[in-house]
């Protein structure tokens, strides 16, 4: 079960509101500190996620792809195997949002995907590796580490 499901109105402003964050602590504080938080991020905020991959059980990550992904009505692909979970983003919602309401986009924003996915699989059965192919577009790429037999 998805610890996170807001059901709510959508609020998109967090978007901004986090890439304006991550400059701030990044300018302010350090990468390392940057690097710290979405660490923590990845692994106390998406504790659930972690857990479950730690006991080889993606079924929670790939809900939560689906959900969120959905939810912001992006333009992505999903794809699920035994070995592999693969997300094609063809447009970030995230990114499109902070676009449209003219704020400036962190240069850690695709970085903290990045680095919070790296989180989530650390210590588990699962890696991660993320491709940036243009400003909102990317595939996130989870696998296994060792195939199952």
């Amino acid at each position: 079960m998805l610890r996170y499901r807001e059901t709510g109105e959508l609020h998109k402003d967090f978007h901004g509101s986090t890439s304006l964050a991550l400059d701030f602590v990044a300018e302010r504080h350090g990468e390392d500190a940057l690097t710290e938080i979405l660490h923590n991020v990845g692994t106390k905020v998406y504790a659930s996620i972690h857990q479950k991959l730690l006991k080889d059980d993606p079924s929670e990550l790939i809900e939560h792809l689906a959900y969120f992904y959905n939810r912001e009505e992006a333009d992505f692909d999903l794809e699920v195997t035994d070995q592999e979970i693969t997300l094609r983003v063809r447009q970030c919602p995230a990114i499109a949002h902070i676009r449209k309401v003219g704020l400036p986009l962190s240069k850690c924003f695709c970085r903290s995907t990045t680095e919070i996915n790296a989180a989530m699989c650390e210590g588990t059965p699962w890696a991660t590796e993320t491709k940036i192919l243009a400003e909102g577009q990317c595939v996130q790429r989870f696998y296994r580490k060792e195939k199952k037999a």
